[in-house]
C-alpha cells in the first residue's frame, strides 16, 4: 500500500459501521472482526491483515514490556502505572491478604479521538 492509499482517520473508521451490526452482546469489537476490517479496508487478504493487527499489538506489547511509552498522534497513548503493594482482604474468609507490587497497562485516549467520538 502506498501513500496515496492510506486514509485520514473519521468517525466511520473507528465506529466499524459498514452497515454490520455485529450483533456482539457486549458490543466490543474482537480481534477476528478488527481484522476482518483491515483486510476490507485495505483490500488485503484476511491473513496479511491478520500479520499486520499481530504485528501492531506485538509492537504495543513489547514497547510497554521495555517501559516505554507509546504516542499515537491523533489517537492516544499506552504507557505503563505502577501500583504499590497494599493489604487487601480475601474476600470470602475476610482474612487478610498481601497484594504484591504490580505494573498495569494504562490507555489515555487523545483529544481527537475524544472529539470524533463525541460529535
Amino acid at each position: 500500500m502506498t501513500d496515496d492509499d492510506q486514509h485520514d482517520l473519521d468517525a466511520d473508521d473507528l465506529d466499524g459501521s459498514d452497515g454490520d451490526s455485529g450483533d456482539d452482546s457486549t458490543g466490543a469489537m474482537t480481534k477476528a472482526e478488527l481484522v476482518e476490517e483491515v483486510s476490507r479496508k485495505s483490500e488485503l487478504t484476511k491473513k496479511h491483515a491478520e500479520v499486520i493487527v499481530k504485528t501492531v499489538f506485538d509492537a504495543i506489547v513489547e514497547a510497554l514490556h521495555r517501559d516505554q511509552k507509546i504516542e499515537l498522534r491523533g489517537f492516544g497513548s499506552f504507557r505503563i502505572r505502577q501500583r504499590r503493594s497494599r493489604q487487601g482482604r480475601n474476600p470470602k474468609t475476610g482474612e487478610k491478604v498481601h497484594v504484591p507490587a504490580k505494573k498495569i497497562p494504562y490507555f489515555k485516549p487523545g483529544k481527537e479521538l475524544k472529539d470524533l467520538i463525541n460529535r
